[in-house]
């Protein structure tokens, strides 16, 4: 194009730096993904339309060359990864977004150019995928991202949970800290003890590094449910033990308890500062999660390889099977109750009458969230509605 702008692009002309230029997009973390086949790959958008994967750190030069080589982390007889019709900017398809660049600016071009793919790609067909994400076939807004509010951008942030711990408060209840942005593994090195131990990185995907996942994991519906219930009840970060079988024939581990510590971690003037800076983005409340719904993200550190035994494990992704109970057994209602108990009258104990949001308390969140961990037997809902009475006196 060159700058250009009254020549006519084809489909083929357009590129991930022309949409940055003209405002359908913006360079951010985060924002690309691609859904193949019960996988889910995340990627950085660069200011110069380079895509970098995440995972590893990979830079790729178009959506192509990065949906071809993951596509075939998955599937090795991949031959192409069509990349603008699989790659999401934000839950959109790029392809979607081309096309709207299309209607914009030159609103009169021929329907044949529409056929062609972008610079630098070969023609892709389409093709048949497994997709997590929803087929919405909304249209891309025209407006200049520049244009967005910063409070809508930082709603753009994420965060994931973790299988245990959690939690650290209401938003303008925690103390003021610099956010920590996790590091990538690759970015390591070998063990240095001027690290800082509180260092957060970023969990890897097992077909980022051509493996499989080497066992399997299965939770029940109670455990999620406990340790869901404990992390919703404090400003400060939660912790506690979990225990199930391990079938060495299967290499199976199933995860059937929950042993919450009631206990606080330590008391040091400096120790606060610190867990709120680990552990922001970890909580049921945290603000990059808007919705109701505890994120839980299981992780397991692999071992250093044999030959580089001075190396970092490495925390990888592990992909959980749940389990649902039949009912609520009578060792999780009593450490809930105790944990009421324990956190009764505390300075860091959420007050659940407030507002977590216009509509809702922080009451109803955490009923919200503790309902998608429920047993198949609804006759324990009167007991847990005592349990929430206890927490409104408590608080």
């Amino acid at each position: 194009a060159g700058g250009t702008r009254g020549a006519v692009l084809t489909r083929r002309g357009i590129t991930l730096r022309v949409l940055l230029r003209d405002g359908l997009l913006e360079p951010a973390r985060g924002v690309l993904s691609i859904y193949y086949l019960g996988k889910k790959f995340v990627g950085d958008l660069g200011a110069d339309g380079t895509i970098t994967w995440q995972e590893t750190g990979q830079v790729f030069n178009s959506p192509s060359a990065w949906a071809t080589h993951c596509k075939r982390l998955v599937n090795p007889a991949k031959k192409s990864g069509c990349g603008w019709a699989s790659v999401r900017y934000k839950g959109q398809k790029l392809d979607q977004y081309k096309a709207a660049w299309l209607r914009k600016h030159q609103p009169n071009a021929p329907p044949a150019e529409e056929s062609l793919a972008s610079e630098g790609e070969e023609e892709e067909m389409p093709e048949e995928e497994e997709e997590e994400a929803t087929r919405e076939g909304r249209v891309p807004v025209l407006e200049p991202a520049a244009t967005k509010k910063p409070e809508e951008k930082s709603k753009k942030q994420h965060g994931d949970g973790a299988l245990c711990f959690a939690d650290h408060g209401p938003p303008g209840k925690r103390l003021e800290s610099k956010h920590r942005v996790p590091v990538r593994y690759c970015t390591l090195g070998t063990r240095d003890l001027a690290r800082n131990p509180q260092t957060l990185v970023e969990v890897t995907s097992f077909g980022a590094i051509n493996k499989f996942q080497p066992f399997n994991v299965a939770i029940s519906s109670n455990v999620l449910l406990l340790l869901d219930f404990h992390s919703h009840l404090t400003r400060s970060e939660v912790v506690g033990y979990l225990g199930g079988r391990w079938d060495t024939n299967t290499q199976l581990l199933t995860v059937l308890r929950a042993f919450p510590c009631r206990t606080r971690l330590g008391d040091a003037e400096a120790a606060s500062a610190v867990e709120e800076e680990v552990n922001q983005p970890w909580g049921p409340y945290y603000h990059g999660n808007p919705g109701v719904e505890s994120k839980i993200a299981p992780f397991w550190v692999m071992p250093p390889p044999e030959q580089r035994p001075n190396d970092y494990g490495i925390p990888m992704d592990v992909e959980v099977a749940y389990i649902q109970d039949g009912f609520l057994t009578n060792d999780v209602l009593q450490e809930m109750t105790l944990l009421v108990e324990f956190y009764k009258g505390a300075p860091d104990l959420v007050k659940f009458q407030e507002l977590w949001n216009q509509d809702q308390t922080y009451l109803d969140k955490l009923k919200g969230s503790l309902a998608s961990h429920t047993p198949k037997d609804q006759s324990f809902t009167h007991i847990l509605e005592q349990i929430y009475s206890l927490l409104k006196l408590s608080s």
